[in-house]
């Protein structure tokens, strides 16, 4: 939006006209029972369907001088010839506030730069109330379908899953090293200097028990501090406010001492991790997202965790931070507000800085009898292939403590709710029951969810069948609340898969609920400004 009011202001100019036009008004139950389909799903999966399916670009697209990937979005899926759906579990939440940001500067619905919208992390920028692990379980698992907001034809199946939250200050001993980019590119307002004030309220919250180093990169890397005790508040701040921005941007050399620090205080049993702050700019040494990825991808197998924060505006290089800490064994936040790192390093302290979980994937196996396609719905730089799923040198995602992953599925069934067919259903047989209540019982899919614990490298797996009594005729408030989200989503990145939807249908949708925290409330507030703008 900004670039085409620019547009106007500069052909006022030229022809010494004002040009200017009205505004628009807006118009008013989980198991751990295994479940397959061998015997009902008959053909099996063509491998080259699924190529073409999963297959995503990760081109960078040069938006000015911010960079993004290149997703390609994919289309709804054949059950009978592709009836697994498996992708890494996502925790970033970067592109939602990164579009906040956007959204504020003047962006309208349709401005959005190609690549910044990522709608599973629009969606697990939120809290929901899913179910909290029961007995050793490291994590509870929420499922709930209803009839699609943007689709009349389909039904949108949400996961949940959902981490127990840990009072940090219980939590094992840190051993932290701030990365911290101090080049020229951060001398901004709303880089180096909002860096400072996020690192002073995360120091805040270290104890004796934890250890700090401070490494700064700008044209090459240097030691700031090394290995202090947390609870030397005053010395750490004193030192981050010491900083300055100049020079060039040698990253990989920043990310190797980092390491290489993290390996000298490690703390075994502790919580290892690096935290890079930057807007993304890497321009000496190591500066392609191949590089860094093949990098980053040695450096995870030391047992040292990634956490990357970005900052700043009109340089940011989103490519890049992404690509750090999804082979980092880490997570990706952007920082646009004080009240965003408070969000990220104060209030979510244990799920940016404690990993409970890494290596997590889902296996999602539609039940051909009940459901015909399917689309999940955002993840597409997280899909895996089938044969993955159960291959635990295969990186995935990490899950923090308190953390939440939510997933949406829109589903195609064979038949209309009310008519499922049950001739050689594997619940028809031996029961007398009326057809509608077999049709109901029958399982429509199975969730399979592998992890492993931070600290091995052999994985376990838990298994969740889901049938009809998922299925809800008024969903609950965060099944609607994340389908407006997801609408946002598919309207923001100008999906080909966005039905009816509609700005007008999102807004509706909020205004007729109760949103009971300031973030949602934010989304709502956010909304409207973009439909304005």
């Amino acid at each position: 939006m900004k670039r085409k009011l620019m547009a106007w202001f500069l052909l006022g100019a030229v022809l010494g006209i004002a040009a200017c036009g009205p505004s628009e008004e807006r118009s008013g139950s989980a198991s751990n029972d295994s479940a397959y389909y061998a015997e009902i799903s008959a053909p099996e999966a063509d491998t080259s369907y699924m190529d073409s399916i999963y297959n995503y670009d990760t081109d960078v697209i040069d938006q000015g001088t911010e960079e993004y990937s290149d997703i390609t979005e994919t289309g709804f899926a054949s059950v009978a010839r592709q009836p697994l759906s498996t992708f890494a579990a996502d925790v970033d939440t970067a592109s939602y506030s990164n579009l906040r940001r956007m959204i504020r500067d003047g962006y309208g619905i349709d401005d959005f730069p190609e690549g910044s919208v990522r709608i599973e992390e629009m969606l697990n920028y939120f809290t929901y109330d899913y179910k909290l692990p029961e007995s050793n379980e490291p994590f509870g698992v929420t499922t709930e379908i209803a009839a699609c907001p943007w689709n009349p034809e389909t039904e949108l199946l949400m996961i949940g899953l959902k981490t127990q939250d840990i009072d940090y200050s219980k939590a094992p001993a840190s051993n932290l090293v701030f990365l911290l980019d101090v080049s020229g590119s951060m001398e901004e307002p709303d880089k180096l200097p909002l860096l400072q004030e996020s690192f002073a309220m995360l120091t805040e919250n270290l104890s004796g028990k934890d250890r700090v180093s401070i490494v700064t990169y700008a044209g090459s890397d240097d030691i700031v501090l090394e290995g202090v005790k947390g609870s030397e508040t005053q010395i750490i701040k004193e030192a981050l406010y010491d900083l300055n921005a100049a020079g060039g941007t040698h990253g990989s050399a920043g990310i190797i001492t980092a390491y290489e620090l993290a390996e000298a205080y490690f703390i075994e049993g502790g919580n290892n991790r690096v935290i890079l702050a930057t807007d993304g700019d890497l321009n000496v040494g190591l500066t392609t997202e191949d590089e860094l990825e093949e990098l980053i991808s040695q450096k995870r197998e030391s047992g040292i965790f990634l956490s990357v924060l970005g900052f700043g505006t009109g340089n940011i290089k989103d490519n890049n931070m992404e690509t750090l800490a999804d082979k980092g064994n880490g997570n990706y936040a952007y920082i646009d507000s004080e009240r965003e790192s408070r969000k990220v390093l104060v209030q979510e302290m244990g799920a940016t800085l404690l990993t409970v979980c890494k290596d997590v994937k889902f296996q999602v196996e539609f039940n051909p009898a009940v459901v015909q396609e399917y689309r999940l719905i955002g993840y597409e730089n997280r899909r895996m292939a089938a044969e993955d799923f159960k291959d635990d040198s295969k990186d995935a995602g990490e899950i923090g403590a308190g953390h939440s992953v939510t997933a949406l599925y829109e589903v195609k069934l064979t038949e209309p709710l009310t008519g499922i067919a049950t001739s050689d259903l594997k619940y028809a047989e031996n029961h007398e029951e009326s057809p509608d209540s077999i049709a109901q019982s029958e399982e429509w899919l199975t969730i399979s969810i592998r992890y492993k614990k931070p600290s091995e490298d052999t994985a376990s797996q838990l298994d969740y069948p889901v049938d009809y009594r998922s299925y809800r005729d008024d969903p609950s408030q965060d099944w609607k609340f994340a389908a407006a989200v997801a609408e946002f989503g598919l309207l923001a990145s100008q999906s080909e898969n966005k039905g009816e939807a509609s700005l007008d249908h999102v807004l509706s949708v909020l205004e007729e609920m109760t949103l009971h925290d300031e973030y949602r409330e934010e989304f709502y507030e956010l909304a409207e400004l973009a439909y304005r703008n």
